[in-house]
């Protein structure tokens, strides 16, 4: 979906700095995401994109400036409150999956809503809910080393997606997967952006940025050095 104005900020970042020490990885970023948006950052390694959406997942905190998400000032957050606020407004979507070796693909999605205080008996339902939408239902009782990359990637999705969450956050999402299945992950991507889910990317993919992104923000030295508006199909 097109950023239009008249949508709320799921993100506005302003004038974010962070330092580890001496290095400088974000240099006073400011920006907005609005929701229905799909943003792809992009950049050299060693940019500040990872620590950008670390900031954003609450996962680091800022140096200086401030940092709202979906009406949350993180700042204002303690360890407890950004880890309930992770549960309950972010999905996040890794390059190597991050799954549970020892829980069939059922439970790895489940686990993200019981987390978060869904009885059992409802988050497992939720949970083969999803799978069936992505396909993988038939997968449910297979643990992940017995699952395909592309079927991990989607197990993963499921569990993103598992507390609704106001922001969909993916690192790197296609850069363990081969072409074809890449793909197939862009594909689901921009599906779930056009039924509204707001999207973040951090890629070094340009397909992936061109296919399911509407902007494309560049982030060199940290800061923002370029901005652009795609045009989908």
């Amino acid at each position: 979906m097109s950023d239009e104005g008249n949508e709320p900020a799921v993100v506005r970042l302003s004038d974010v700095r962070k330092e580890y020490g001496e290095a400088v990885a974000l240099a006073g970023v400011s920006l907005e995401i609005r929701a229905g948006e799909a943003v792809a950052v992009m950049g050299p390694s060693g940019s500040g994109k990872s620590t950008l959406l670390n900031v954003i997942a609450g996962l680091d905190r800022p140096t200086s400036g401030s940092v709202v998400i979906h009406g949350d000032d993180l700042g204002r957050l303690d360890e407890k409150g950004l880890a309930l606020f992770r549960r309950r407004r972010i999905g996040m979507i890794f390059q190597f999956f991050n799954l549970i070796d020892d829980l069939p693909a059922l439970d790895n999605v489940a686990l993200a809503a019981q987390l978060a205080g869904v009885a059992a008996p409802h988050a497992r339902r939720r949970a083969l809910e999803l799978l069936d939408e992505l396909g993988i239902a038939a997968r449910r009782n297979t643990y992940p080393a017995q699952l395909s990359g592309g079927e991990r990637q989607r197990v993963a999705v499921a569990r993103a997606l598992m507390n609704r969450p106001a922001l969909l956050l993916a690192d790197e999402p296609t850069g363990a997967l081969d072409s074809r299945v890449g793909e197939q992950v862009m594909d689901l991507l921009l599906d779930l952006n056009q039924i509204g889910q707001t999207l973040l990317m951090v890629t070094h993919d340009e397909r992936l940025a061109t296919r399911c992104a509407s902007r494309v923000i560049e982030i060199v030295d940290g800061q923002v050095a370029h901005e652009r508006t795609l045009e989908r199909a």
